[in-house]
């Protein structure tokens, strides 16, 4: 065993909100159970398009600009009630990581016909205003941004800039992308990760947030968070830029291959992503075979937020011995199968260490290790 640098950052309180739940909790079962948050749109005319479903939150109308804002401030409320930190963030940095920001209130104002900035694209005012923040800060880099946030939060902490940080991510789902996905994949009824049916992907709402302390009582612990980019492709990932993230995070966190239990995919049910993905999951793992699953199947793709979803996911994980499983899968593609797929729901004792994925356009990756609460 690697000698281990720290005993990690403690992960003190966390929330989510997706399709499938209003709390980390929720969220959580309805993941163990299989529940698929897989609707119609009825938010936004879905009429010319070959698929016209996702995975939404207040799935009708009328629509809001400000549906990611109030998803973001739920999340963040609940996991800073699980920290005991209560609703006053004041000189407590929050940075959050988004796909779009709150797009589609650009959207609405375009279709309005209105000039200048649409409103509402900033987080920070609606976070100050609920939570009296005096520090926010917003990455937007597509479906890694939230893990790159929480990468950004953990060396604030190693440097001593801060003593605890809120990490969050949150997207909607935005005419514009459902409408870019629809023209370059078939029509799509379902997201199924890993499996070698119909190849494609299906966005979906949702928030997610962590507070994370130096040190501390902790739901888990935080022991490291590995970043590249390897500007390989606009859109294709690349398997070597990938596996170097992951040996990156588990450089890091001072720990090796073999003793991470469970992996969190990415898992995007995309023909490049999952072949890439299970191709550097393979090369890093070898013939050690943790546990490894992934949910967008049943929240659909969360873009900026899914990284945080599947992390939350992680934590629970960690302290219930509940694996949930990949929905969907029936044919594994050939990539992925020397993996230890989760078809089916796992409860098991012997989970210590997990590791979770989250990879975005132009290979920006982030992979985080977490480890069970003592």
């Amino acid at each position: 065993m690697m000698e281990h640098f720290d005993v990690g950052r403690a992960i003190a309180g966390v929330g989510a909100v997706a399709a499938i739940g209003d709390s980390a909790a929720e969220v959580f079962d309805a993941l163990c159970v299989g529940t698929s948050g897989l609707a119609e749109i009825q938010r936004f005319d879905t009429r010319g398009y070959r698929t016209r479903h996702g995975y939404p939150i207040a799935n009708t109308a009328p629509d809001r600009p400000d549906h990611a804002q109030q998803w973001l401030i739920r999340a963040i409320a609940e996991a800073s009630a699980q920290a005991g930190l209560g609703d006053d963030l004041t000189n407590v940095p929050v940075i959050v990581g988004t796909g779009l920001r709150e797009f589609r209130a650009a959207e609405l104002a375009w279709q309005a016909g209105l000039d200048g900035e649409a409103p509402h694209l900033d987080f920070g005012p609606v976070l100050r205003e609920r939570f009296g923040c005096t520090e926010v800060h917003t990455l937007s880099n597509a479906c890694a941004a939230s893990l790159h946030a929480l990468g950004l939060a953990d060396d604030l902490l190693l440097l001593g800039h801060a003593d605890t940080v809120v990490v969050a991510g949150v997207d909607t789902i935005a005419v514009s992308m459902f409408a870019a996905l629809d023209v370059v994949q078939p029509r799509m009824e379902a997201l199924r990760p890993f499996d070698s049916g119909p190849k494609g992907v299906l966005m979906g709402d949702g928030a997610a947030a962590v507070v994370l302390r130096r040190e501390g009582p902790a739901r888990a612990r935080l022991r490291g968070v590995g970043i590249t980019c390897d500007a390989n492709h606009v859109t294709a990932p690349d398997p070597v830029g990938i596996a170097a993230a992951m040996h990156d995070a588990q450089l890091r966190a001072g720990v090796q291959a073999c003793e991470v239990d469970l992996v969190m995919a990415h898992g995007t049910g995309t023909a490049l992503n999952d072949a890439a993905e299970a191709t550097a999951l393979t090369t890093v793992f070898g013939a050690s075979r943790p546990l490894v699953t992934a949910i967008k199947a049943m929240t659909g793709h969360t873009s900026g937020s899914s990284g945080l979803h599947s992390l939350v996911a992680a934590v629970e994980a960690l302290s219930t011995g509940s694996v949930p499983p990949i929905v969907g899968l029936k044919h594994p593609i050939v990539e992925a199968m020397p993996l230890s797929l989760v078809t089916e729901r796992v409860d098991t004792a012997a989970l210590s260490i997990a590791q979770v994925n989250a990879f975005g356009f132009g290979g920006v990756n982030a992979v985080a290790i977490v480890e069970r609460a003592a």
